[in-house]
């Protein structure tokens, strides 16, 4: 009769752990897109960033600058900013 030996432990322990570092990178991927959804459709969310994280917005700008080669969105937002920096004062100075 043929008996099984058992597996090294050394093997079981590799295995498991490259399920884990699997399921971990899984995770982070999701949450990392989640993170650039929110940033690529709110401009709200840029600005915040931009006010609080402004490293984190031009890796944003320069990733997205990188993969399409369009500056669009940069130039979109310091116009909208602008305009709303000039209301804001413009209604300031108002009595």
């Amino acid at each position: 009769m043929l008996h099984k030996s058992s597996r090294p432990g050394y093997k079981r322990v590799i295995k498991n752990t490259a399920k884990i570092l699997i399921a971990v990178e899984a995770v982070a991927f999701g949450v990392t897109y989640a993170g650039w959804y929110r940033l690529n459709t709110s401009r709200d969310l840029r600005h915040y960033v931009k006010e609080n994280y402004p490293v984190i917005l031009e890796s944003y700008y320069q990733v997205g600058e990188f993969l399409g080669g369009d500056t669009s969105i940069r130039t979109h937002d310091e116009q909208i900013w602008s305009q709303e920096r000039a209301k804001s004062v413009a209604g300031e100075s108002k009595p």
